[in-house]
């Protein structure tokens, strides 16, 4: 197994029995990942298209779950593109996804799905990460939300929906841009750590061309006041689905 292994990499073994290559200083997987494909409704019929896909560990559970019958996972940055290819093939999912290489920005073709992880910062604010992969991944180097926003839209067909995970205190800004490029948000959540604790994640479905009429879904709180997981986040870990 140490020959899949560049220098600085590991390999485990997350949900869904997915083995995954990853390098610790850079980009891991963590639970925003994780809340995304499961916050994504089943269409096992429909084409989806990721933007930023860094490991291309989302495309890897929604494609382990059959969620979407073909991915194509698009990252910009030449490691993680190559990256999201090697655990694509690890995980025998090569017929399921196709990664490219590509700036989401000049991106083409029709999708029914679209669905994406971006940088939650801008370029001006919170540390610089030593990591420059990591430090593009949480930061808006290779577009701010409205480019990115626009990017999705232009892919998107009418009807077509879009999913998104990102921070609250930008949730304005994350809206705003869907609007503006005519996708209605029509299903929000926000994610704490636990009850006594202010929102960490927000998680939205858009729809291209959509009525107005957002379903805005209860709280998930992630753990309980003892540090045990709520029996709504063990539903969603067990199940893959969110629980609504």
């Amino acid at each position: 197994m140490s020959e899949l292994l560049l220098p600085g990499e590991t390999l485990t073994t997350v949900n869904d029995g997915i083995r995954l290559l990853q390098n610790p200083e850079g980009l891991t997987y963590g639970t925003d990942a994780f809340l995304l494909a499961s916050f994504l409704r089943r269409a096992p019929q429909s084409i989806g298209l990721e933007i930023g896909c860094g490991t291309g560990i989302i495309s890897l559970l929604i494609a382990k779950r059959q969620k979407l019958r073909h991915i194509h996972a698009v990252e910009v940055q030449a490691y993680y593109a190559a990256l999201a290819k090697r655990n694509t093939t690890l995980n025998g999912l090569d017929h399921r996804i196709e990664v490219s290489e590509a700036d989401a920005r000049s991106i083409r073709g029709i999708y029914d799905v679209v669905f994406m992880n971006p940088p939650y910062m801008k370029t001006d604010s919170g540390k610089r990460n030593r990591d420059d992969g990591k430090f593009a991944a949480r930061h808006e180097v290779f577009g701010d939300i409205r480019e990115l926003i626009a990017a999705s839209a232009r892919c998107l067909k009418s009807g077509g929906s879009y999913y998104a995970v990102y921070r609250p205190d930008r949730m304005m800004d994350l809206l705003a841009a869907m609007r503006e490029h005519r996708i209605e948000p029509k299903r929000l959540c926000t994610v704490h750590a636990d009850r006594f604790h202010k929102p960490s994640l927000l998680l939205v479905e858009g729809r291209r061309d959509g009525n107005s009429g957002c379903d805005y879904l209860r709280p998930l709180f992630l753990a309980e006041p003892d540090g045990s997981p709520t029996e709504e986040a063990t539903r969603i870990y067990d199940s893959g689905d969110w629980i609504e």
